[in-house]
């Protein structure tokens, strides 16, 4: 579904992707693990379209969307939930989640809307409140639903377990082992190396820019030099 090339960008004149190669298949849940600033949220930017590329290429189902506005992936079926979760605090927690469809029909975002309150009811319950008054779990929630609404494709998830206790931690990777059972394809970049491995088909290890490992999820597990850099092994 996603191929990436020789993808490199830039801040400036200081590179942050160095020729990054790396693939997704359709209905895999494909892990990005590496230490904060190895430039894992700048990769899912450039994959979102909101972070210039300034070299490489990136194919989506065989096409080249390397030059592609933000908005156009959006309607590929390109679908990021953002690091922070980044909820419009003062809107309700329906109109969060209904900004998320804007590029469905009313009828297909109505059905959407039921689907998300059926796999998060907490959402339901809360629907008329500000988003800013939820809980950081809920909120996260809140943002994988807002991303639901637009039916991707290709899930890209940034840091969901970032700031929230470890039970929260364990409910986000249960939907997301909940969104791929569905047949979603996810992109996951995470911190908590552990749980975004044995959460994933098969993992890339991101340092500095450059991917320095592939394999399954489960390898990646047991090798050594991951598990000293990134497992406390």
């Amino acid at each position: 579904m996603l191929e990436i090339h020789a993808l490199e960008s830039h801040y400036g004149r200081i590179p942050a992707l160095k020729g990054i190669d790396l693939s997704v298949a359709e209905g895999e849940l494909v892990a990005l693990v590496g230490a904060n600033g190895a430039g894992k949220t700048t990769l899912l930017r450039a994959l979102s379209g909101v972070q210039r590329v300034s070299a490489g290429q990136v194919l989506f189902r065989g096409e080249d969307i390397t030059r592609a506005s933000s908005d156009a992936r959006v309607r590929f079926g390109i679908v990021q939930v953002p690091e922070g979760r980044l909820v419009f605090a003062p809107l309700s927690v329906e109109d969060n989640l209904r900004l998320g469809g804007y590029t469905r029909t009313r009828g297909e975002s109505t059905s959407a809307l039921e689907q998300v309150f059926a796999m998060f009811p907490a959402l339901r319950e809360r629907r008329r409140q500000p988003a800013g008054t939820l809980s950081g779990g809920q909120q996260q929630m809140l943002a994988i639903g807002r991303a639901m609404m637009a039916r991707p494709k290709l899930l890209l998830l940034d840091e969901p377990s970032m700031g929230l206790a470890p039970r929260l931690v364990e409910e986000i990777f249960a939907t997301v082992r909940e969104l791929k059972a569905c047949g979603t394809t996810i992109f996951l970049v995470d911190q908590n190396a552990h749980a975004a491995l044995s959460a994933a088909d098969r993992g890339y290890v991101l340092e500095t820019g450059r991917i320095v490992h592939s394999g399954a999820g489960a390898q990646l597990l047991q090798d050594g030099q991951v598990q000293r850099a990134y497992l406390g092994v």
